[in-house]
């Protein structure tokens, strides 16, 4: 299924709103309860899925949302299609403070995009969402973005968004080490591993925390500069002695080392 083509427009800077432009009988599908505002001749309709499948069998609809539920996401996406006549607007918010990427997925090698588990926020109708999990067990354990994360499927616009500012770096068979936590998205090519930030004096008193993810090979990659979990520790009582594994199943532990 050809995606549907969009018009948009991203509106503010530290808080981002995207507004999106749909004709007769387009739909964008969206994150539940991500919707800001819908002009009259929009309808919306819940659905189990993203709709990229008309021919999609029940129970293919139910394992999808129970991968959605894996993700941490509601069972369900929101349709907003265009019933009336002429070009209609509806507008989404980011659910915290930071940046929304559109990317066109077009563009991208494989048609494809890997993103952290609460990155997607809307897409237009073609577009597909499912689960991908962390092949490599310390990139999943340290890394940040755990084992679970979402793959984007299509040919058209999907927007993402992250804490901070989002960066896009393009790797020419090179290797990119990032800040545990801080990648949003990545083409599938790349390898994602995880490495230790350097010696056993670094580790523990360089404030870099322990581990490092790394990015190799050809492709591109979204960084952002605050993840929400990194904001939420140093917003918290003990926030001055939060650990740098963002998210990371062993988080705890380095803080052991940090105190």
């Amino acid at each position: 299924m050809r995606s549907h083509e969009i018009d948009y427009e991203i509106l503010g800077e530290d808080i981002q709103v995207v507004q999106i432009e749909l004709d007769p009988n387009e739909t964008v599908i969206a994150e539940a309860g991500s919707m800001l505002f819908m002009e009259d001749g929009i309808q919306f309709e819940t659905k189990m899925g993203d709709g990229s499948n008309a021919n999609e069998s029940i129970l293919g609809k139910l394992f999808k949302a129970g991968s959605r539920v894996l993700m941490g996401e509601s069972l369900f996406m929101t349709h907003f299609t265009n019933r009336g006549y002429g070009k209609k607007k509806v507008a989404f918010a980011a659910p915290y403070p930071g940046t929304i990427k559109p990317v066109d997925l077009s563009q991208i090698k494989g048609n494809t995009l890997i993103v952290q588990k609460d990155a997607f926020l809307c897409a237009a109708m073609g577009t597909q969402i499912s689960i991908h999990f962390n092949k490599r067990f310390g990139a999943g354990l340290f890394g940040g973005e755990g084992f679970i994360l979402e793959r984007i499927q299509g040919d058209g616009l999907a927007f993402i968004h992250s804490g901070g500012v989002v960066m896009e770096r393009t790797l020419n068979n090179e290797t990119l080490r990032i800040d545990t936590g801080c990648i949003v998205g990545y083409e599938p090519q790349l390898n994602f591993d995880i490495q230790s930030a350097g010696g056993l004096k670094s580790m523990v008193f360089g404030g870099e925390g322990m581990f490092l993810a790394t990015l190799s090979g050809t492709g591109k990659v979204w960084i952002q500069s605050l993840p929400i979990s990194k904001l939420i520790r140093r917003l918290s009582p003990a926030g001055g002695n939060a650990n740098k594994e963002s998210g990371s199943v062993l988080g705890g532990i380095t803080d052991m080392f940090e105190r």
